[in-house]
């Protein structure tokens, strides 16, 4: 196999918010779906993947437009998410499904992959901030060979958006372009380089389910780098790079508190989510080309 290593690296809720006091527009709204804690077991399994690399292939995309919408916990409810990032497919909305996501374009490439993909909106002293690069790596971790393409329509979010602490979200890893050294909330990157984060999705599926109540029950990590009983299709890790035009403090996220959309969340509350709408046939052949064959491969979806 042909591999590269890559380093692991009380406010009530208001209708009408103050952007300035760290408020953005939203109603009082349950955001529970927001929240998950992870088993020590899964913990221990994300930590343990997020050093490991193997075959892939790569997407490249760009920010494409930022809302107050979460197509997976808060389908079909426009405006009463915090607020995230999209890149990927242009269209992605609170009422994004498979149909109209096949059905819109997309600013990756490959252009084949028409899927959603969307993170946490960054803020800077209070002003958001677009990723200047965003690639999505699909790899091939473990049992690479018996991998196979997400099924049309899956969907699933890693990270825990309600994380009162950085132990309660090991999915968080921030780290500083040309630095080695990673944290689970913002570091202080020095003048010269940039703010960087990866996101590591589980690789486990039950081969079941598109969705879960949770949206995260029908996935799993694999545990010593196998899959469990109840998870027993092995899909390609998802792991998000994201790079921002930004270094130094006064960073924080998109949010929550007490029920209210806040751009105040701390690094440790970092999360993301994926809606699968690429071309069957192309992802396909990328799967069985690169990540069964066990080669790196670029957007192209060749050795």
């Amino acid at each position: 196999m042909h591999v590269r290593i890559r380093g692991a690296i009380g406010v009530a809720a208001v209708a009408m918010a103050v952007v300035a006091a760290g408020f953005v527009v939203g109603q009082p709204v349950s955001h529970a779906g927001h929240g998950y804690l992870y088993s020590a077991e899964q913990a221990r399994a994300m930590v343990e993947q997020q050093a490991v690399a193997g075959s892939e292939f790569r997407v490249t995309c760009a920010s494409s437009h930022r809302r107050q919408d979460d197509p997976i916990v808060f389908q079909n409810q426009s405006g009463v998410s915090h607020m995230h990032e999209f890149f990927g497919n242009r269209t992605t909305d609170a009422f994004s499904t498979l149909t109209s996501l096949r059905a819109g374009t997309t600013n990756c490439n490959p252009i084949s992959d028409k899927s959603a993909y969307w993170v946490p909106t960054l803020y800077k002293n209070g002003q958001p901030v677009a990723p200047e690069s965003v690639t999505i790596y699909y790899q091939g971790i473990h049992d690479h060979t018996r991998a196979v393409a997400p099924p049309q329509g899956l969907r699933y979010v890693v990270g825990n958006a309600k994380a009162a602490s950085p132990a309660e979200n090991p999915a968080a890893r921030w780290s500083c372009t040309t630095q080695s050294p990673s944290n689970r909330d913002f570091l202080n990157c020095p003048p010269g380089t940039k703010v960087e984060t990866y996101l590591d999705f589980p690789t486990c599926w039950n081969g079941r389910d598109l969705d879960s109540a949770n949206h995260r029950d029908h996935m799993a990590f694999a545990v010593g780098l196998v899959c469990p009983s109840s998870h027993p299709v092995v899909v390609p890790r998802l792991e998000f790079l994201l790079t921002y035009p930004v270094n130094g403090a006064g960073l924080s996220l998109g949010g929550t508190l007490n029920g209210a959309n806040v751009t105040s969340a701390p690094g440790y509350t970092f999360h993301g989510d994926f809606m699968n709408a690429w071309d069957p046939v192309e992802l396909q052949r990328r799967v069985s080309n690169c990540i069964n064959a066990g080669y790196i491969c670029g957007v192209g979806g060749n050795p």
